[in-house]
């Protein structure tokens, strides 16, 4: 494929899982950190949420007032997210049947079987839908940010990475990544400021994210693999031995 910049082209190999991993638009995943094809980062954090309703009204006023300090105080983007999916307890019914194992009393095993039984059924034949929230934080280089309309375009149509575009993003995360642990931080004590409890997604929390979000359907049936087999980063920037440092 032709493009629009003369460096030469990543490629990779004949593994037709990567065909659709062109057109995404993140490179990678490091240090607790969504890498974008951009050279932009992200931070992604797990908010709890709260029953507003049940809060006295001098509660409402100081979460409704935390929160309009936390907006006043941004100065740069933030996404936040959420996300409805059908409730996944596998690991509640794993844990039920690891304590049925060790009960001796046959009534009582027969009674966890049966309530296992019925949880199980109750998911399936419900729609029983959990919501996740989620805050998002960029940070973005300069040279992202000034690129024309025309240059976007290109990179949709034309989404190969080029052996420069990954050197530049390795150069530019340490100093980057600052910035957005800096910002990150603000949300974080901002939001606790609110009675909200985040929790910054983990390489492996964030990678989980995607595979459902992607794979809705498979990740209900099949979960992913250990960390340590995963391709982070992908195949392409692993072969780049350049020193960025």
């Amino acid at each position: 494929m032709n493009t629009s910049s003369s460096e030469p082209v990543v490629k990779k190999g004949g593994n037709k899982s990567l065909s659709t991993q062109r057109y995404l638009q993140f490179a990678g995943v490091r240090d607790d950190t969504l890498i974008l094809r951009d050279g932009g980062l992200r931070a992604i954090f797990e908010v709890s949420s709260i029953n507003f309703n049940l809060k006295s009204e001098e509660e409402k006023n100081a979460i409704i007032s935390s929160y309009q300090k936390f907006l006043n105080s941004l100065n740069f983007p933030t996404q936040i997210l959420i996300r409805s999916r059908k409730l996944d307890i596998d690991n509640y019914i794993e844990d039920l049947k690891r304590r049925m194992k060790n009960i001796e009393n046959d009534l009582l095993k027969n009674q966890m079987a049966e309530y296992i039984e019925y949880i199980q059924k109750l998911v399936e034949y419900s729609d029983i839908m959990e919501k996740r929230f989620f805050v998002v934080v960029p940070a973005t280089p300069l040279r992202a940010e000034k690129k024309s309309i025309f240059s976007k375009f290109l990179s949709y149509i034309q989404p190969d990475d080029t052996v420069l575009d990954i050197i530049t993003r390795r150069k530019e995360f340490k100093q980057l990544k600052k910035e957005l642990d800096s910002r990150a931080n603000v949300i974080q004590t901002s939001l606790d400021n609110c009675g909200l409890t985040t929790k910054r997604l983990s390489t492996k929390g964030i990678i989980e994210l995607f595979y459902q979000v992607y794979n809705p359907q498979l990740a209900r049936t099949q979960k992913l693999a250990p960390l340590e087999e995963l391709a982070i980063s992908g195949g392409a920037e692993e072969n780049i031995t350049e020193d960025v440092d």
